[in-house]
């Protein structure tokens, strides 16, 4: 059977109708006993299991997740990769990962359809560009890149713009990252679901985890399994990716995160022709926007505030997205809206993450993404996976541990992560 993707297999495999390709990843049944199990069969899930056996070959790993494989917020994102934050320690972990998605279609032997087309931050007010030189000239001290935009050059990249000052929200100028982008979501979750398949990792869908195996008491309390809907699994350790639903696992495992969950919903237009080459942001208006490869305008905006584990949005933030999209690109009027969805994300504090051990011994968390969680599937698999196979924490997890809000050493990133993209 067929299994590398190339120009050669292609026309090979065309003398016999393409039917000799073996299945992207085995329909794996979960065996009594694993070296690691991961909860979560999205991205960051995956790219744990992948970078665990790749990086560390540590194989005997099973990934399980209670529907299928990129079911939950990685299929229900807008596919942004950016690593446009302020602080030093954001800033090495998402441009780390912005350095993997680069390469990570080569690597998967699957085309991810990773799109460097620049993301644009626009300004509506003079504090807005004040805002925007401190922003821009922090990126460029952490080894980002960036440029600042005046109206001019704004206008230039998005010609559709309303730019007569006719807007309630005139742009003033802005600032791009040239390397960001878009991904296409569900190709990242099947190529590394079939890179780990192909490395020997057990991929066990429509198996929902009911509960954790401990043993001992008190501080000497671990996990040495889970109860799954398949029956009991065994394992040295355990780790969950589940972003919304960290909460419910912590809940299971006896202790508190400090997340709480919100729906975030986007849309997109029926498609047309390209009208929109680079993806921008207004922190102002509170929306983002892109255009896909088959056409469609893609559009969000902020947090739904209700706190709700549903993959629904309200039509207020419909209403919202709407109005401010028109506002910036009057022609968009004329579009139909074609579809509508939602995700559940997981916020903390200062909107960053938590990568690392719990309070209980042989459990490992990787949550607290936020809206932010796909552009971070590459670097969030890569240090699940180093603190599991040697159970060191990776120096680029190191800020983000879960004992910052002990220490009240926070990492506040709203400014970066505050809008949903």
């Amino acid at each position: 059977m067929r299994q590398r993707y190339s120009a050669w297999n292609l026309l090979a495999a065309a003398r016999g109708g393409h039917t000799d390709w073996a299945p992207a990843w085995r329909e794996a049944e979960p065996k009594p006993r694993y070296d690691i199990v991961v909860i979560g069969g999205g991205g960051h899930g995956l790219a744990t299991a992948y970078y665990l056996a790749k990086n560390h070959g540590v194989t005997n790993v099973a990934v399980v997740e209670k529907g299928w494989i990129g079911g939950g917020n990685t299929g229900r994102n807008t596919t942004v990769v950016r690593s446009n934050y302020l602080y030093p320690e954001s800033a090495r972990l998402y441009d780390f990962s912005v350095k993997l998605y680069e390469g990570l279609s080569q690597e998967l032997n699957f085309n991810i359809m990773f799109s460097q087309r620049g993301i644009a931050t626009l300004a509506h007010s003079r504090h807005d560009l004040d805002n925007m030189v401190q922003w821009a000239n922090a990126m460029r001290l952490n080894g980002v890149d960036s440029e600042l935009l005046d109206a001019k050059q704004v206008q230039a990249l998005m010609p559709r713009l309303e730019m007569s000052g006719a807007s309630r929200f005139p742009v003033l100028g802005g600032f791009i990252q040239r390397r960001a982008g878009t991904a296409r979501h569900d190709a990242v979750a099947w190529g590394y679901a079939r890179a780990a398949s192909a490395l020997g990792v057990d991929i066990v869908q429509n198996c929902g985890v009911e509960g954790f195996l401990t043993e001992g008491s008190g501080s000497e309390r671990k996990v040495v399994g889970v109860r799954t809907a398949k029956g009991e699994i065994r394992a040295d350790r355990v780790a969950f990716a589940v972003a919304g639903s960290s909460t419910l696992l912590a809940d299971m495992a006896g202790f508190r995160l400090p997340v709480t969950s919100w729906s975030l919903q986007a849309m997109v237009s029926e498609p047309v022709k390209p009208v929109l080459d680079i993806g921008l942001l207004s922190p102002v208006l509170g929306i983002y926007l892109s255009q896909s490869d088959k056409g469609e305008v893609v559009m969000g905006g902020g947090l739904d505030r209700f706190n709700s584990y549903a993959q629904r949005g309200s039509f207020a933030t419909t209403q919202d997205v709407v109005a401010a999209t028109i506002d910036l690109f009057p022609s968009f009027s004329r579009l139909r809206l074609l579809r509508q969805w939602a995700g559940t994300v997981d916020l903390v504090q200062d909107s960053s993450p938590i990568i690392g051990p719990t309070p209980l011994r042989n459990l490992y968390v990787n949550c607290g993404w936020g809206t932010g969680g796909f552009k971070a599937i590459p670097v969030g698999g890569w240090t699940l996976a180093h603190v599991l196979a040697t159970g060191k924490t990776h120096e680029l997890a190191a800020p983000f541990q879960l004992e910052r809000f002990h220490t009240g050493r926070l990492i506040d990133e709203a400014a970066a992560s505050g809008i949903a993209h």
